[in-house]
């Protein structure tokens, strides 16, 4: 009995060995148009694995690829798309650099002290206290959703102080919006779980 893990490894383990098995007869062949007849046979019993990728573009050139990859590249025959090249499998993406700004309070995020450095060029009026409501608010959610500890207004406004530089506080119109916001919010929740719960009834 001969296992797996001693017989030649497969360049691609997705289409499984009877699939590397045909690639390796059909270098066997010696005439080209049986080479052919064999590598189409191939590509369709390849394809008809995966049936729901059929419609995605460059599919069937994946595929030729792929053969081509199972066959080292030692398969001569007409290739109906040009192949990927035996060397592009050696290379490595270029590396993404990682971002190396400092995030004050991580439980905030970059994105929240992009917005508060947005507010500061906001003249005064109402256009900036309710992005200062909506800016506040978002910070209670995640400074819950981090600490699981209760928080009031005084923290919330120490921090957006801090992250602004002194330049945004909580105002009493502010914190008024605030208010607004967070009993909407708190009628709206109840209709929107009822119209979940009725979706997950309908779908039963």
């Amino acid at each position: 009995m001969q296992y797996n893990t001693q017989r030649k490894k497969l360049p691609l383990p997705e289409y499984g060995r009877s699939i590397q098995n045909m690639v390796d007869y059909a270098l066997t062949l010696e005439e080209r148009s049986e080479r052919q007849r064999c590598a189409n046979t191939i590509i369709n019993i390849m394809g008809g694995m995966f049936p729901h990728l059929r419609d995605v573009p460059d599919f069937k050139h994946k595929l030729w690829d792929h053969l081509a990859i199972m066959a080292n590249f030692k398969l001569d025959i007409d290739y109906p798309y040009e192949i990927i090249a035996k060397d592009n499998l050696d290379t490595k993406p270029d590396q993404i650099p990682y971002p190396s700004t400092r995030i004050r309070y991580r439980h905030y995020g970059r994105t929240l002290e992009v917005l508060i450095k947005k507010a500061m060029e906001f003249p005064e009026g109402d256009e900036k206290n309710n992005l200062l409501a909506l800016i506040a608010n978002h910070m209670k959610k995640d400074y819950i959703a981090w600490n699981k500890d209760t928080i009031d207004d005084g923290k919330i406004n120490e921090d957006l102080m801090e992250l602004s530089g002194g330049k945004l506080w909580l105002t009493d119109e502010v914190l008024r919006l605030m208010e607004v916001r967070q009993t909407m919010q708190n009628r709206r929740q109840p209709q929107q779980n009822q119209q979940r719960s009725n979706q997950r009834r309908y779908h039963k």
